[in-house]
């Protein structure tokens, strides 16, 4: 089937994702990444235009459905319990559910519905396997597990790029499709992730707030002397150039109201990438 996208529509689906991921203080950049991954994979795999493109798109959605996770188990400062994780397992339906009849489902529902299910029938929500599940699902499914990975989250460092991928080929065949983890394992090998590992955005890397780790995406107007906010501890900090990132000095901890923002770079980058012909899926 063809699809026309209309910018205004593609982007305020793009928005309300965004605006998903920012309740998550320990998922910035989270979104882009898998996107960054996603596109890099689908082009090594030799997919054609329109399919990176619906990677790509599909990276920055596929957590749609945590707009139905509470934020005491979506920010919760430990492991999940057995009862949270079934919480957790219901996202993917709920995204697909969220979007009710946008007329991008059919662009989005493989991206949204998939990422989380196995190359061996273990995963969820639907445990489809092996070739049953499309190639946007499979390659997405390795970029969200190997940025998860090598993501700080409250009870656990990240780990690094060389241990993600190291993870990534011991489960190709089970959790992961073996052709796209091979993908990655190429790609890792070329150094073509170092752009995407750790950033926020091609632009910028994650800030390390000294309590909580590298959890802060700089704001996009990030300069010398200017302001960001923890989005876990709630701590001000002034940003003072560094090279390529910043140090950040402790002004205060926040006791006011914290208003996540989109993501508006990786809103931009898509809407860039947006085909002028209609696109084919």
């Amino acid at each position: 089937m063809t699809v026309k996208i209309e910018r205004a529509v593609l982007e305020s689906l793009l928005t309300m994702a965004s605006f998903v991921e920012a309740r998550d203080a320990y998922t910035g950049g989270h979104a882009w990444r898998v996107s960054q991954y996603g596109k890099l994979l689908a082009e090594e795999l030799g997919l054609d235009k329109d399919d990176v493109f619906v990677v790509r798109l599909g990276g920055l959605v596929h957590d749609l459905g945590k707009v139905g996770i509470s934020d005491t188990v979506l920010n919760k400062m430990g492991p999940l319990t057995d009862n949270e994780f079934a919480l957790m397992h219901q996202h993917p339906e709920a995204g697909l559910a969220a979007l009710g009849e946008h007329p991008l489902v059919p662009v989005v529902r493989e991206a949204i519905l998939e990422h989380h299910e196995r190359y061996d029938g273990g995963g969820y929500p639907t445990r489809q396997r092996g070739a049953s599940l499309t190639v946007i699902g499979r390659i997405l499914g390795v970029a969200d597990a190997f940025d998860a990975m090598t993501s700080t989250r409250p009870y656990r460092a990240g780990m690094t790029g060389e241990q993600a991928l190291a993870i990534v080929t011991q489960e190709a065949g089970q959790q992961f499709d073996p052709s796209v983890a091979e993908a990655m394992n190429s790609l890792f090998k070329k150094g073509s992730l170092l752009h995407v590992l750790g950033h926020a955005s091609d632009e910028h890397l994650m800030l390390d707030c000294p309590v909580c780790g590298p959890v802060i995406a700089p704001p996009e107007d990030a300069g010398d002397g200017g302001d960001t906010v923890c989005p876990s501890c709630r701590g001000r900090f002034t940003m003072h150039r560094r090279g390529d990132t910043f140090d950040l000095e402790l002004q205060e901890v926040t006791t006011s109201l914290y208003m996540p923002q989109p993501d508006r770079r990786a809103v931009s980058s898509i809407l860039a990438a947006l085909p002028a012909h209609q696109l084919k899926i």
